[in-house]
């Protein structure tokens, strides 16, 4: 028989995060008076990143989101200036993991815009994108940015295809058109990018080979309800769903693509109806579930002994959630044991939610910071999209993220006569090349003419004060 201290042990699983606590930041410190986007459109509408936080914002004739530096909280003026070239609202964004600066937005324009955001912000709203990405026939609801590879993008519309774009070159690379009979609620990398999942609206998760374009496991019913699911790739290549029993009770389920026949777990959660959205940890294996309209984030920890998922805690608060961004590790205070921050969307304001592991000591706790992904990419798009693979490159966190220069992003656009004579090629392809310098030579002369005429300005103030100068000491006298 076991002892009454085996029963007790048993009982309590020891873990480090149990007493992990989500603390919300003072007013001061908050984004306010922001019209959060109002379109019914399932995905997180906030992006951040160690630099900006961006939110989707309502905005007339057109579609819009705001990019704000972290450090700018309070009140946001009416007038500040948004990145704003879609001609429909922007349903979701998300900032590239290798450049701090360049974000990319999906829209019911049927577009995708890639965005270089300047050094300190924006200082005048944005309407010309770095590049623009046509290929889907209807509304474009999901972004996501390939985890290791430079410049590859994925986005999925509600034409039910998928595309993975070089965006580097422009290109559209793959087109997945087949293998969705219906609308896509989400899609996801696995942790070096050989793989992605989806969850369809036929109640399917696939596990595809994108660049082979196979599906390699897939689950017909993941969850019975007819509500929207979402599919994520924990690090070990399990992915765990979010979804909807037939009596409507919201789930968490964990699967090994290996065999799909049987999750390997199943949590019921409750009967709300808000969309579970999941956010996950590498490296610490936790997972975050905010659902839409909730006004809590709960939080499990996902090991590889059975039962797999265990509750950790539920940090709540008063007010909903429109949407959820989630910061990357490498933006967090590491001297304050946080192991988490999000940025919840309210109806008029954004507020950072800090989760934080209660340590005694001020040292650096490497139990907590594993080293994680850094901003380095660690393949080319072209070796990617060759058939190499690559893990992140990770990055200690033990003397804080420290930011490193960005690169400018560039677009190439190749010759369509490339690998032909190009000596021969006709004088509409050479100059179709150059013209984005030749539109920032005429952008720099005009700010050069501008600069100009300000120091003729101050010049003729300079002489106008000494002459009203020399009048007043005259009068003095």
């Amino acid at each position: 028989m076991a002892s009454n201290n085996d029963m007790s042990r048993r009982v309590v699983r020891q873990s480090k995060f149990r007493h992990v606590f989500g603390l919300p930041m003072k007013n001061d410190q908050c984004y306010d008076d922001i019209r959060v986007s109002r379109v019914t459109w399932d995905s997180s509408f906030c992006a951040v990143n160690p630099k900006f936080v961006a939110i989707i914002i309502e905005a007339s004739g057109g579609g819009a989101f705001l990019v704000l530096p972290l450090h700018k909280t309070g009140r946001i003026d009416k007038s500040y200036p948004t990145v704003c070239g879609h001609t429909g609202p922007v349903l979701d964004i998300d900032w590239c993991p290798h450049n701090d600066h360049v974000i990319a937005s999906g829209s019911e324009d049927c577009t995708v815009m890639v965005w270089q955001i300047p050094e300190n912000g924006l200082v005048t709203s944005m309407s010309e994108p770095v590049v623009v990405l046509e290929g889907h026939s209807k509304r474009v609801g999901i972004i996501t940015w390939h985890p290791t590879a430079r410049n590859v993008l994925l986005s999925a519309g509600c034409d039910n295809q998928i595309i993975i774009w070089n965006v580097g070159t422009g290109e559209a690379m793959i087109n997945l058109d087949d293998m969705h009979p219906d609308v896509i609620y989400n899609v996801t990398w696995n942790r070096d990018g050989s793989l992605i999942c989806s969850a369809c609206k036929d109640k399917g998760i696939r596990v595809i080979d994108p660049r082979k374009e196979t599906v390699i496991a897939e689950k017909e019913k993941a969850h019975e309800g007819a509500r929207p699911m979402r599919a994520i790739f924990l690090s070990d290549g399990n992915v765990l769903t979010t979804g909807f029993s037939r009596m409507s009770e919201r789930q968490l389920t964990l699967w090994n693509i290996n065999n799909m026949d049987e999750p390997m777990t199943v949590t019921e959660l409750d009967t709300s109806n808000g969309v579970l959205m999941p956010f996950y940890d590498p490296d610490t294996s936790v997972v975050y579930l905010c659902g839409k309209g909730d006004s809590s984030i709960r939080y499990f920890e996902i090991t590889h002994e059975a039962p797999y998922v265990h509750f950790l805690n539920t940090f709540g608060s008063k007010e909903s959630q429109r949407g959820m961004g989630y910061m990357p590790k490498r933006g967090l205070d590491v001297n304050k044991c946080e192991i988490a921050r999000f940025y919840k969307l309210h109806e008029r304001k954004c507020e950072p939610i800090v989760m934080t592991v209660p340590r005694k000591s001020d040292l650096f706790q490497d139990d907590l910071y594993p080293d994680t992904s850094g901003p380095n990419p660690a393949l080319e798009a072209e070796e990617w999209f060759d058939g190499k693979n690559g893990d992140p490159i990770l990055i200690s966190l033990k003397n804080g993220y420290v930011q490193s220069k960005n690169r400018d992003f560039k677009v190439v656009k190749k010759n369509i006569l490339d690998g032909k004579n190009t000596e021969n090629s006709s004088p509409a392809n050479k100059s179709a090349s150059p013209t984005p310098s030749i539109k920032s030579e005429a952008k720099l002369e005009e700010i050069l003419k501008e600069v100009k005429s300000l120091k003729d300005l101050v010049s003729s103030q300079e002489k106008r004060i000494i002459k009203l100068e020399e009048q007043m000491s005259k009068i003095a006298i």
